[in-house]
């Protein structure tokens, strides 16, 4: 999966509630450095997530989908709120990649005891 079509899921999922916070520009900022792209960069994938055409570009790889569920997990938590459409975009999300609930019960438990250390 490329790079940037990663920061766009995440744009996408910041704006699903309608706003984009401080703490979630924050974090996009920061996941935008941490995968090497640039400014401009997160300026098309706002632009793509707030146009008509906005949709998830899922990951076909486990690796992939795993690291994509995790930034979205921590993207729907960045502003202290889990509205439920972004409850629903996230269950597309898994059920899209076809990941179980075993399977996404134990990657959010992970997450979890990783925020807690």
């Amino acid at each position: 999966m490329q790079r940037l079509d990663h920061l766009k899921n995440l744009v996408i999922m910041a704006a699903a509630d309608g706003s984009l916070s401080e703490q979630e520009i924050s974090l996009l900022i920061d996941r935008c450095s941490e995968l090497g792209l640039q400014e401009e960069d997160l300026e098309k994938a706002i632009a793509f997530a707030l146009g008509n055409e906005a949709s998830l570009k899922l990951p076909v790889d486990r690796e992939e989908q795993d690291q994509m569920l995790a930034d979205l997990i921590r993207m729907m938590a960045a502003d202290g709120r889990l509205s439920e459409v972004e409850k629903r975009l996230f269950a597309l999300a898994a059920a899209r990649m076809g990941i179980a609930k075993t399977e996404l019960d134990a990657l959010i438990d992970r997450l979890v005891r990783g925020l807690a250390d």
